[in-house]
Order: structure tokens, then C-alpha cells, then sequence
């Protein structure tokens, strides 16, 4: 499909949707579902949760929001210039709206996933068009189905000697301006949804993640002072064990000077890396759980903490596992609510103690 697509266009793709996916799902545990005000979310992918019955019960009665993992991106939508692919991303739409779900966009620009025809023509076209492009089929199909989007998902880079925007193609095409650039085209076609820029390595005391949270605040303050369009910060999250203790002062520090800015926050991938996969598994979990308490201790706090999104459900999905060549559920790092064989861990009841009591999944 080629052109600006429809938002009614969502509908004809969820007929097209498998009916297993579609199918409302039922579980005899009642989740993360209790109520008052915060949510409690998963990154999902729609060939995982199509493939497995005891997975989509699971995202079903635990989750108030869903995420994309990867069928938003610009490298799934479009792989091929105009070969437009919106089969299983019209499948996670439809999920969400069957299960009552608030759906979250992920990610609109982000130089990983974008296609590399698109990269080759942003680098010699300079032309913004392309950009509008690409928000015009994604956000003219799912505008509508989406609460809240990434519009740009890691801008700062504090890692290479820099400690301001990234050099991505975007950046290097259309100068530091670019951020504001994107959030005013999403605004022009997603009028109601709340516009989020989305950013990771903000939880250690190391120079490259202090640096981050200075340069993510700069560039936030920035955008308020100028007029662009952002309503929310999303904090990733992706917590590790062998980077030492939580900086919770600063952590802290951060989402006060974010809430004072007048912005929303969601965390938005929240997971752990485990420093020693060969402790006993008891142990591993109780290290994991405890990080995850911590870290929500101070999050929950703020109260422009909308909500917190796992990036996955289940250890056997998680990107954490990259690299790791063992498969048995030992093997496995364990970061993630449920274990391979979707048994909830320590840590997923600690979700459920500090969110499900607070939202589940209902609106906030």
C-alpha cells in the first residue's frame, strides 16, 4: 500500500487478523486488573502472542496498556519503499481494542529501525517531506488506535564525546531542530494523542548516564520553552545489575524536574540484566526483584508517573537474551515478570503489589 492511509483502514486490517489473537481471552487469575490510578503495561509482538494461547491470557488479565516491540517501526511498516506491511501491526491494534487496552505508538523516529532506503534518501535528499511521508501512513492508519506515541525514541547520546542529540540520520539531514520538527508533524496528524520523546540510561551513577539525564532535561526544557508539542517523557528503564546501585537521588532529582516542566512521565521498558546468570535461581530472582523494588519505590513516588511498561512478558521473549548461547530456563536471563514457562517470579508480584493495586488496567 503506497499513499496516505486511512484511519478507518484499521478496522479492514483486524478483519484480516487472526481470530486467535482477536478472540477475547479468559483466565482464572484475576492479573494486575485491581484498581485506582496507574497502569500497568507490556512490550508485545504480534507473531509471540498470535503463536501462544497461554501468553495472550497472560497480556490479557495483566495489561492496561500494550506496546508495540516491534511491528510500529518504520523498518516493519515498510521494509521495501511502498511495499506498506500493516498485517501485524493491524493485529496488535485489534488485541488491544478487543482486551480494553490502551495502546502506546513505539516509535515513530528512531535511526535503528529505520529502512535503509529511507536512511540513504534522508542522507541525500535533505528533504523533510520524506519524514512527513512516513508519519503520514503510520499515523494516518493508527492515530486514532494509539494514547500516547514516541515520537522520537533516544535522541541523547552521551557515550561517543558527545553530551547533546545524537548524530543520526535525522540529526545530520535536518540539524538539532529535528526533534521539534517531528513532534509538530505528529501533532499536525495524531491531534489527540499525548507526544512523547523516549530515552534510556538515566538510572546509574556513572559519568555517561549523569550526562544523559543533564542533556535529556536540556533538551525537554528546550522544547517547553519553544512551543513543540510535548506532553510526556518516557524513561526506558532497562535496569543492570553489574552497573552498581541505583542513583536515586538523581533518578528522583529527574522526574521532579520533569513532572515541574508540566510533563507526564511512563516508564516505558522497564527490565533487568543480571550481572551472574550462574547464582542459584532464588537468588538471581531475589536480586532482581530487589533492583525492581527499589527502582519503583522512587518512580511511584512522583506523581506524574503514569504508569510502567515491562519490555516483554516472558524471560523466553526478552532481548536480554541475545547472545546467551544455553537455552534451558537457567540459562535464560531472568529480567522479565514471568519465566520461560510463564510462571509469574518474585518480581512479577511486586508489579502487581505496586501497580495492580494502583491501576491495573484501567485508565489514567
Amino acid at each position: 500500500m503506497t499513499g496516505r492511509c486511512h484511519r478507518r483502514d484499521v478496522l479492514k486490517g483486524a478483519l484480516a487478523a487472526p481470530a486467535m489473537l482477536l478472540a477475547p481471552t479468559r483466565s482464572g487469575d484475576a492479573g494486575m486488573i485491581p484498581s485506582r490510578r496507574r497502569l500497568y503495561g507490556a512490550a508485545v509482538r504480534a507473531d509471540t502472542i498470535a503463536a501462544d494461547s497461554a501468553l495472550r491470557r497472560r497480556v490479557a488479565a495483566d495489561c492496561g496498556w500494550i506496546t508495540p516491540e516491534i511491528d510500529f517501526k518504520w523498518n516493519a511498516l515498510e521494509y521495501r519503499r511502498g511495499g506498506w506491511w500493516f498485517e501485524r501491526a493491524d493485529q496488535i491494534a485489534a488485541f488491544a481494542r478487543t482486551h480494553d487496552q490502551q495502546l502506546r505508538g513505539h516509535t515513530l523516529l528512531w535511526e535503528q529501525s529505520t529502512p535503509d532506503w529511507a536512511r540513504a534518501e534522508i542522507a541525500d535528499r535533505r528533504d523533510w517531506r520524506l519524514v512527513e511521508r512516513w508519519f503520514d501512513g503510520v499515523l494516518g492508519r493508527y492515530a486514532d488506535a494509539a494514547s500516547e506515541w514516541d515520537v522520537v525514541n533516544e535522541p541523547i547520546d552521551t557515550e561517543h564525546g558527545h553530551r547533546g542529540l545524537r548524530r543520526t540520520c535525522f540529526q545530520r539531514a535536518f540539524g538539532d531542530g529535528y526533534v521539534a520538527r517531528a513532534l509538530h508533524t505528529a501533532r499536525e496528524r495524531a491531534p489527540a494523542a499525548r507526544l512523547f520523546v523516549n530515552e534510556y540510561g538515566l538510572e546509574y551513577a556513572n559519568p555517561v548516564e549523569r550526562d544523559r539525564r543533564a542533556a535529556l532535561l536540556k533538551l525537554v526544557e528546550g522544547l517547553r520553552r519553544d512551543g513543540a508539542p510535548i506532553e510526556g517523557v518516557g524513561i526506558q528503564a532497562h535496569l543492570d545489575l553489574s552497573k552498581g546501585p541505583l542513583d536515586t537521588a538523581a533518578i528522583a532529582a529527574t522526574l521532579r524536574e520533569i513532572a515541574g516542566m508540566g510533563l507526564r512521565i511512563s516508564i516505558t521498558e522497564l527490565d533487568v540484566k543480571e550481572a551472574d546468570r550462574s547464582l542459584p535461581l532464588a537468588t538471581r530472582d531475589r536480586l532482581i526483584d530487589d533492583e525492581v523494588r527499589r527502582y519503583l519505590d522512587i518512580v511511584l513516588a512522583e506523581p506524574a508517573v503514569r504508569g510502567v511498561v515491562s519490555w516483554g512478558v516472558s524471560d523466553r521473549d526478552s532481548w536480554l537474551q541475545a547472545g546467551i548461547a544455553a537455552t534451558g530456563p537457567a540459562a535464560l536471563n531472568r529480567g522479565l515478570p514471568l519465566d520461560a514457562a510463564l510462571a509469574p517470579k518474585p518480581v512479577y508480584w511486586t508489579l502487581r503489589e505496586a501497580i495492580g493495586g494502583r491501576g491495573g488496567r484501567h485508565q489514567v
